[in-house]
């Protein structure tokens, strides 16, 4: 159409309106793949054709040409509405309401609208004419307002979807409250323009569409509404298994997730505001929560309710860097608690498993040989007495005598290795009695028995455990292994080599633990030792525990110079470790 046109101010607002909705509908086709962007970017482009047609009326000087624009705007009026509801449905409810059938039933009364508008000069259905006050005045024709009331159906049923999703999901409140205002405050504009119900320039000038695609705009740049993102990630947090709470700088309770509610056992109005201390008895002071990713074990809950959580606490920092809060999860960690608990008894009864064998072979080859040969030996003192008796029968008086002291003589040596076996056997109750166990962890147990060998022989037993070495670092067959060579090479020292004193060293050498057992007293030749009734095979034994546990044991000794047993063994990565009750290094 053309025309003469001329400049006035009053076109800015109009023009301003356009460049907004262009830059919205690109912005929505960018975002083409989130759910309503393509119907919002066709209700942003019919809008800018309407908003451009009122840019052209305005600047049009013949009387024709603005109403030749003012039928052009009127073409694209509905569109946009019926564009927006488009958008409202599509928004509420992804692929469920939008469906093509009802996209063709939206898009009929725009068809036929925009074919009555066409063909207006044959009819007065749309206009009956137009007055000319500063600006075109339509008189509408009946279908005019049949079209008014239609598009006015269509924002009341925008309102109804605005609400139902404002109490159906609260992540959507905020936005759809905006955009609920900009629908009423836009169609009242619009209705205040078409009836000049109310005279004002400043109605007159600014269009009808440009507020309401405003608040649009608010709501796509404001709260991302049109990017998936932000939305997937409260979804993701709502839908987390995991207590999520956001504290502020005052280390107050901001927002939580529906499972930090359940966690806590509380409604989330009534905890907001909430210091987390309050909530948390167990969260660590500010001054103590300054590095990121910090953990802290806390338990929840009494008896049957009891639930563990490893509570990891993350700084949040805005664009400038600037402390703004703390992100705090909550990781249910109940069931990995009672598994770790599972898999120590399973440890825990292995060990005692492999101790009782262990046991039985030292019993077999130490104490039961012991009691083979007092065996053997009675049968050798019963021969003695009887053929004694044989020969006082025989009135050899003097050969009998022979033969009974030397009977005498065997059973008093069986009675000095029965007393040693006796004591022997004490000593392996005693040892049994006092291995570690739950209510004594392995280096306080360790303790405990050097205190008592001390007190028991008076002979002093120092134990040091250097830097690096924790009990979590031995399984609980290695702690029992440990403690049976220790014990051994102890009754040793007390025994054989004579000792006045012991110290017992725990040291780290890389991935390995070196445990030293030195001793005082008058020494041997390692090669030298042979196995005797009653006899020696601690060293064996000890040598046969430090390979069952992967380890390996050496003996420095010389005549007059102590004894020195050293066993290494590897310190376990990785596993699950023992709670103990470490003694401070030495």
């Amino acid at each position: 159409m053309t025309g003469n046109y001329v400049y006035t101010p009053s076109l800015w607002p109009s023009v301003f309106t356009v460049l907004l909705l262009v830059a919205l509908a690109v912005f929505s086709w960018r975002r083409r793949k989130a759910p309503g962007a393509l119907p919002f970017m066709f209700a942003c482009l019919f809008a800018t054709l309407w908003a451009a047609g009122i840019v052209l009326e305005v600047a049009a000087v013949e009387l024709e040409t603005k109403i030749f624009w003012f039928k052009f705007q009127s073409a694209f009026i509905l569109p946009s509405a019926t564009a927006i509801t488009c958008f409202v449905l599509e928004y509420a409810w992804p692929g469920r309401w939008l469906t093509r059938r009802n996209l063709i039933l939206l898009s009929i009364p725009c068809i036929l609208t925009l074919g009555i508008i066409l063909s207006a000069d044959f009819h007065q259905l749309v206009w009956r004419g137009f007055l000319f006050d500063g600006r075109v005045i339509p008189v509408r024709g009946n279908g005019n307002w049949i079209v008014l009331l239609y598009g006015y159906g269509l924002a009341i049923i925008n309102l109804i979807i605005f609400t139902w999703l404002f109490i159906r999901s609260p992540q959507h409140r905020w936005p759809v409250a905006i955009m609920f205002v900009g629908q009423i405050v836009g169609r009242v504009q619009y209705l205040f323009t078409t009836t000049q119900i109310v005279e004002s320039d400043l109605l007159v000038n600014i269009p009808p569409i440009a507020f309401e695609y405003l608040i649009y705009a608010i709501a796509l740049f404001g709260f991302r509404i049109l990017d998936p993102i932000p939305l997937a990630r409260l979804a993701a947090i709502d839908q987390m298994h995991e207590g999520v709470l956001v504290l502020d700088p005052e280390e107050q309770v901001v927002s939580l997730n529906p499972a930090a509610e359940q966690i806590l056992g509380g409604s989330a109005s009534h905890m907001k505001g909430q210091p987390v201390q309050k909530l948390l008895p167990a969260y660590p002071d500010s001054h103590h929560n300054n590095s990121r990713g910090n953990r802290v074990e806390l338990s929840l809950g009494a008896g049957i309710d009891l639930r563990h959580y490893t509570l990891e606490i993350s700084q949040l920092k805005d664009w400038r860097g600037l402390d703004v809060g703390r992100l705090l999860l909550l990781h249910d960690v109940t069931a990995q608690k009672e598994a770790q608990a599972h898999l120590l008894e399973q440890e825990r009864a292995l060990a005692i498993l492999h101790e009782r064998e262990q046991l039985a072979r030292e019993l077999h080859d130490s104490t039961g040989q012991v009691l083979g040969y007092v065996g053997f030996q009675l049968e050798v003192v019963s021969d003695c007495i009887l053929d004694g008796q044989e020969l006082l029968s025989t009135k050899k008086k003097a050969d009998a005598l022979n033969q009974l002291a030397k009977a005498n003589n065997q059973l008093t040596r069986l009675r000095s290795i029965v007393e040693t076996a006796h004591a022997d056997m004490r000593e392996y109750i005693l040892n049994l009695r006092l291995a570690p166990s739950d209510q004594k962890p392995f280096f306080e147990a360790l303790q405990y028995y050097l205190d008592g060998f001390s007190q028991n022989y008076d002979i002093p037993a120092e134990l040091l455990v250097r830097p690096g070495i924790v009990a979590g670092k031995f399984d609980l067959e290695t702690q029992m292994q440990l403690f049976r060579i220790i014990q051994e090479a102890l009754s040793n020292a007390r025994k054989h080599a004579g000792a006045s004193c012991v110290q017992v060293v725990f040291e780290k050498r890389d991935h390995l633990a070196r445990i030293l057992i030195q001793d005082n007293g008058r020494g041997f030749d390692p090669t030298s030792i042979v196995n005797e009734a009653g006899g020696h095979f601690g060293l064996r034994f000890m040598q046969e525990r430090a390979k069952q546990i992967g380890g390996d044991l050496k003996v420095a000794s010389a005549p007059g110079k102590g004894t020195c047993i050293e066993v290494e063994v590897p310190l376990r990565i990785g596993s699950v470790e023992q709670r103990t009750d470490d003694p401070k290094p030495g």
